[in-house]
């Protein structure tokens, strides 16, 4: 197997899996740890935000760099431009959560749950829209990755 197909193939399989886990927490787990009491999401939030701090910025940036990777190695081909559509929209869904969702993160982290819930409410709601966002660029980055793939193959 060729090189570049091994590449696409990686690809897709963490783009894939990113999509699937940014979809399963807008869908899922938010909307469950809302119906929390503010105390109780802060501590789950604060559990969740240690958790998926440690293994989400390797996840991203190895889907963020293969998609480039994939881009700049398909040039010339049939699905170049729905590929680098698809890297440009993982590009801005970290550029995204670094500037937007991380420093939340940063503060939920501090917080103490019986003190800061007014502040908890309001910063939840503002990551939650920058978290669709997010989601957004990610269903779209896998499809237009997914849709050069298939391009490519001569589908």
């Amino acid at each position: 197997m060729k090189a570049s197909k091994i590449l696409r193939f990686v690809n897709l399989l963490l783009a894939g899996t990113l999509t699937g886990n940014e979809v399963g927490t807008l869908a899922g787990l938010h909307p469950a740890l809302g119906e929390l009491s503010a105390a109780e999401q802060i501590r789950a939030e604060q559990e969740v935000t240690r958790w998926l701090g440690a293994i989400m910025p390797f996840w991203m940036g190895l889907t963020v760099a293969s998609s480039v990777l994939v881009a700049l190695s398909s040039r010339g081909e049939g699905g170049f431009r729905r590929t680098l559509l698809g890297a440009a929209c993982l590009v801005a869904l970290l550029a995204s959560t670094r500037i937007g969702n991380v420093p939340i993160n940063g503060r939920i982290i501090e917080m103490e749950p019986e003190k800061d819930q007014e502040e908890f409410v309001e910063l939840r709601r503002r990551w939650d829209r920058l978290h669709t966002l997010r989601v957004a660029l990610d269903v779209a980055g896998l499809a237009f990755l997914v849709s050069g793939a298939l391009v490519e193959d001569g589908r």
